[in-house]
């Protein structure tokens, strides 16, 4: 796939004035199709994911634990979890983007059977760590679609890349929409106590959807960076370095994880993993366990939960939409910034408001659409960051970074809650200072214009 583009597309010049070599283009046919499976691919990912925080009520009732006991074991899912996801960048750099999407959503199929055999508080924490897979899985797309928008030959596409990509990143609140509608269904068909069937039904999408993931193609730029590091390994550096330098490319010899820690990275790494740690403190509150704020601090009935985490998350949707669209237009940093000041306002205006569903509803539903929608621009923010030799890397390394988010704000939301200081007032502690925090964060990152 590595030869110069035939069409008449201007060939771009380096510095010295030689014409260099272009990226074939991808047709808009091979460009939908990987949209859309990589949009499946979240989607089942998040419903794996969301489904143990929608369910933890039903999973803590059969094992008997007490609220306390339950939401420390969400900790702990969530360091297993932060383990596993840092694994997964370095895979993929070294591996490629359609294998790493095969990985990760394979990963999730596993997860799901592993839950549904769990016996216990240990075999829980085990299987719903593997879960990290699918969770990195959001990493890996975005890094695959950066590289295959900024090749394809429709023009449109890459003139809105943030809003198509949004599209995919949608793939949050309904895997989470499905997630509630699929516990309202079993727990009715089933009975509540049967939490094990909708995690066992689970596993047949997620393995489905790793199989066509093989079917994909991959990308070229991941293709010429496979080549030169092929080539390195041989011994064939002077060759390497030829044919970096025909693509306008710096050939790196240190390690995607060392890459992202250098004099041109480094800021961004460090202040997005803050940002991300920081807002997952708000995730975690608001979106995982969502269902037990609604319980706890607000006093609704389980079955009346599921229905407005239903109908909250459908709206939550649109804002992947509206922040993907305004990305493109205003800049992925500004949106990001002005959404989560938004929602941590609102979140306050939630938990300090009355707990009647006409006023919870509408102000839980635009919570969430400005809460989750700026995902849709950070994801794309962050793989514009990096160059094709650690973008992966520092995609995945940074999405995991949501793990000590969870694992800290659980561990802050388990204390609060220990300490009788009511769960509504240490949602709003943990979770609206941490979404608010996150998003005065973002003024600390640059733009990288990210190499091929």
């Amino acid at each position: 796939m590595m030869t110069q583009i035939t069409e008449n597309v201007p060939d771009p010049v380096s510095k010295t004035g030689t014409t260099l070599q272009t990226f074939p283009r991808f047709s808009v046919r091979e460009t939908r199709k990987s949209t859309i499976v990589a949009f499946l691919a979240w989607t089942v990912a998040v419903y794996d994911y969301i489904l143990f925080g929608t369910m933890l009520p039903r999973i803590r009732e059969d094992f008997g634990w007490s609220s306390s006991q339950a939401l420390l074991i969400s900790t702990f899912v969530s360091i297993g979890t932060a383990v596993v996801v840092l694994g997964v960048g370095p895979l993929v750099d070294k591996l490629g983007r359609r294998k790493g999407m095969m990985f990760t959503v394979g990963g999730t199929a596993l997860s799901s059977v592993a839950t549904a055999a769990s016996g216990g508080a240990l075999s829980l924490v085990l299987t719903k760590s593997i879960g990290g897979l699918g969770l990195s899985e959001q990493a890996v797309n975005a890094t695959y679609l950066n590289e295959i928008y900024d090749v394809s030959e429709s023009e449109k596409v890459r003139r809105n890349r943030g809003f198509i990509y949004s599209l995919v990143q949608s793939g949050w609140p309904i895997g989470a929409l499905l997630a509630a509608g699929f516990v309202a269904v079993v727990g009715s068909l089933f009975g509540p106590e049967n939490w094990r069937i909708a995690f066992l039904i689970a596993t047949i999408p997620a393995a489905v959807i790793a199989v066509i993931c093989s079917r994909l193609e991959e990308s070229p730029q991941f293709e010429l960076q496979d080549r030169i590091r092929r080539l390195q390994k041989s011994g064939k550096n002077d060759e390497a370095d030829v044919l970096a330098r025909a693509y306008g490319l710096d050939v790196h010899r240190s390690s995607s994880f060392k890459r992202i820690f250098d004099s041109s990275n480094r800021r961004n790494t460090i202040v997005l993993s803050l940002v991300w740690t920081m807002n997952w403190f708000g995730i975690q509150v608001f979106s995982v366990l969502g269902t037990t704020v609604l319980e706890e601090a607000k006093g609704f009935s389980s079955n009346s939960t599921l229905v407005l985490v239903v109908l909250a998350n459908a709206v939550g949707a649109l804002g992947y939409l509206f922040c993907g669209w305004a990305g493109d237009r205003f800049g992925r940093r500004n949106t990001i910034i002005v959404s989560w000041t938004i929602s941590a306002l609102l979140f306050v205006v939630l938990l300090l408001g009355p707990s009647t569903a006409g006023f919870v509803l509408p102000v839980y539903m635009f919570a969430l659409f400005f809460l989750m929608g700026p995902y849709a621009a950070l994801n794309f923010f962050m793989a514009e960051c990096y160059p094709t030799d650690c973008r992966a890397t520092g995609a995945t390394f940074i999405g995991a970074m949501s793990q000590p988010g969870a694992i800290i704000g659980g561990f802050l939301l388990t204390w609060l809650v220990a300490i009788n200081i009511g769960f509504g007032s240490a949602a709003l502690f943990v979770g609206c200072i941490g979404i608010l925090a996150s998003g005065l964060l973002m003024l600390g990152t640059r733009k990288i214009a990210a190499k091929a």
